[in-house]
């Protein structure tokens, strides 16, 4: 593959966001080229917006660290070169999340899914 698959994490600062990003660091198919998360980590720094609840073994991967989160409703604001999507929402009920990630996919984002809804 000469060229990586440009990804979105959803729920980026959340554990299984952050494992997401752990897994597709450094992967040879994939490229992190935005993070998204709840209005409260929105318009910060990745490293700012997870701070001290950095979960994942070793340091914030630099791919990500200085990205700034965007707010996982604002589909105005999702990079251009975005080709797929990794979700690690987990929103108060589990339609809201089965919904919002449905408005990914008729918005022409694949995704890739943790969630149970």
């Amino acid at each position: 593959m000469n060229q990586k698959i440009k990804v979105s994490v959803l729920g980026a600062t959340g554990m299984v966001g952050q494992n997401y990003i752990r897994l597709l660091d450094n992967h040879p198919w994939f490229q992190i080229v935005d993070a998204a998360a709840s209005p409260r980590s929105a318009g910060k720094k990745y490293s700012d917006a997870v701070g001290q609840n950095w979960l994942m073994p070793g340091a914030i991967p630099a791919a990500v660290h200085h990205l700034i989160v965007r707010d996982v409703r604002d589909f105005d604001t999702i990079p251009k070169n975005v080709e797929c999507v990794f979700s690690a929402m987990d929103l108060p009920k589990k339609e809201e999340t089965r919904d919002l990630e449905f408005d990914y996919a008729k918005a022409g984002f694949p995704i890739i899914s943790n969630s149970s809804a």
